[in-house]
């Protein structure tokens, strides 16, 4: 399947939703895991800013690269990013989309008030 780096250099990217497992069937409650590592998969929506134009994604990374206090509102750096785009047919309807997927999400808060009066 084609992956597509996305550069986020010039981005701001701040959590819109605080992670949440990513439901692999609905019907059973199934987890979805990495195929390569076993390990449970996250989805975290975040507010993407870049060229005056913002969107919401839905970023789906592995539990082990969640990092620091990802509460709404945190800046977040995106490691490893990519797009994936994507089609079904469910029901004799073709749909698309673009999914993405990262390494890691890290907070990039800065340390509360008690470690800066250190």
């Amino acid at each position: 399947m084609r992956q597509i780096p996305v550069d986020t250099s010039a981005a701001i990217v701040m959590v819109a939703k605080t992670p949440q497992l990513k439901v692999r069937d609905r019907r059973t409650g199934e987890i979805a895991v990495d195929a390569e590592t076993g390990a449970k998969l996250m989805t975290v929506d975040v507010m993407f800013a870049a060229n005056e134009e913002v969107e919401i994604l839905s970023v789906t990374v592995p539990e082990t690269g969640i990092s620091g206090e990802l509460a709404m509102g945190t800046p977040v750096a995106l490691t490893g990013l990519i797009a994936r785009p994507w089609e079904n047919e469910f029901n004799g309807q073709r749909r698309h989309g673009i999914a993405f997927r990262a390494v890691a999400v890290t907070s990039l808060a800065v340390a509360g008030p008690a470690a800066q009066a250190a």
